[in-house]
């Protein structure tokens, strides 16, 4: 199952591109419950600050815009895509950059594979690639680890 980039975000038109991918011993409905309420990222991600839904809602849907800190940057965010236990990607702007981040969740038959695929343009990318350039692939190994942990552990979110 491919990723539907827009034209803007096409894997031949970023600055930057970092895809992770982890295998998950639990169903896509509990990767997905984890995954979407993002109210709870910064409990169990520690990549993620301040993360407000607009309107108050815990979980995210399909056209959600969200605030939230993530990588030290501020950032305004989108749902694009949205299928439940299959796919979500969300369009974000920050200082100097803008983002497509997009999420995959395969069913396998012990369980499910998540991929997670993030291209960047502008010159904050640029830099934190130069500078720091295993940053956030690092940082999406931890979400992924810890999604992981969370989906296996049996209980779905509060």
């Amino acid at each position: 199952m491919p990723i539907h980039w827009p034209e803007r975000y096409a894997p031949d038109r970023v600055a930057v591109r970092v895809s992770n991918e982890i295998t998950v011993a639990a169903e896509p409905a509990a990767v997905w419950a984890w995954l979407i309420r993002a109210s709870l990222w910064p409990t169990w991600y520690p990549n993620s600050h301040r993360v407000a839904i607009e309107g108050g809602a815990a979980d995210l849907s399909a056209g959600a815009r969200f605030t939230w800190r993530t990588f030290g940057v501020a950032v305004r965010s989108t749902v694009r895509e949205f299928v439940a236990q299959e796919r979500i990607a969300w369009g974000g702007a920050g200082l100097m950059m803008d983002v497509y981040h997009a999420w995959l969740i395969e069913p396998r038959p012990a369980g499910c594979r998540v991929l997670t695929e993030e291209h960047q343009n502008g010159l904050g990318p640029r830099l934190q690639a130069a500078l720091m350039p295993r940053r956030m692939f690092e940082g999406h190994e931890l979400w992924l680890a810890r999604l992981k942990a969370n989906a296996e552990g049996g209980c779905l979110p509060a």
